[in-house]
């Protein structure tokens, strides 16, 4: 069944599929980018295509996304899907169910420090990415996406967060990955241990090889050398948008205007309290 690994968009997804990846499809934990493509991301049009339904048509997209689902879920292996949907209904259909999703891991960041990124990711301006993280995000379909309803900063977390009256939910934050990676990689692999019922070995060993090959400088360096697929194209230029640009250790904060942190902190006053991000 499926584990979902979800986040609002630049939170860390691309980094947890890393590290899982490295573990549970390699021998040594030894990351490389070959090893991303056993998680992969839904929605996205490789799945759609596939039931012969018509890509463009918004309602006709989010009324078969259970039924794709169904299509590439192994019930009796675990399988993990990468995310930015909520887990609620959009236009009346639900993005998933309890026979299909085993569980989520959630991936928090701070907004404050997410929202550079996911300008640069995106081209949209600092103002336009604020506006969205408060008053939600929908992304609009590509040659590789369907329509994909994100909701806002709130909204996403607190859709997936209503797995943990299940205990199917585990809440990672970022920057304890970044912190802490050995630590919080050892919690999540305990927690899908759990809730699969698997009987895998949790290798320190391997936990070290995946933490060490998946830095920033290295992960950095493998983008520079071979490039990497899933940088999204600056439509202005036709370049590619280098995806490991800036580290862990730049406080992308110092990056954004003051008004538009005030304007984040003012309306996300109680969220960043809860995560003890203020």
């Amino acid at each position: 069944m499926l584990i979902w690994l979800a986040s609002y968009p630049k939170s860390g997804n691309t980094l947890m599929r890393a590290m899982l990846a490295s573990y549970f499809f390699s021998q040594d934990g030894k990351f490389n980018f070959e090893l991303l493509p056993n998680i992969k991301q839904f929605p996205s049009n490789q799945f759609l295509k596939n039931l012969n339904i018509d890509i463009k048509n918004d309602d006709e997209v989010l009324k078969n996304y259970i039924n794709a689902q169904s299509k590439f879920n192994k019930k009796k292996a675990i399988q993990f899907v990468k995310t930015h949907c909520g887990f609620n209904k959009v236009n009346g259909y639900s993005f998933t169910n309890f026979d299909i999703t085993l569980g989520a891991i959630y991936i928090i960041r701070d907004p404050r420090n997410l929202v550079e990124s996911f300008s640069r990711h995106y081209s949209f301006s600092i103002d336009q990415s604020v506006d969205f993280l408060i008053n939600g995000l929908i992304l609009p379909r590509n040659e590789k996406r369907p329509l994909t309803v994100v909701g806002s900063w709130r909204e996403n977390f607190e859709s997936w967060k209503s797995l943990e009256q299940s205990s199917r939910f585990l809440l990672v934050k970022y920057e304890d990955i970044v912190s802490n990676k050995r630590l919080t990689l050892k919690k999540i692999l305990n927690f899908i241990k759990k809730l699969s019922g698997s009987n895998f070995l949790i290798d320190d060993e391997k936990i070290k090889n995946v933490c060490d090959s998946t830095s920033f400088e290295n992960m950095k360096k493998m983008e520079e050398n071979n490039g990497f697929i899933e940088a999204q194209i600056d439509e202005k230029t036709n370049k590619k948008i280098k995806f490991f640009e800036l580290g862990p250790d730049v406080d992308r904060k110092d990056l954004v205007k003051s008004k538009n942190i005030n304007k984040i902190e003012k309306h996300y006053k109680k969220e960043l309290k809860y995560f003890g991000y203020i």
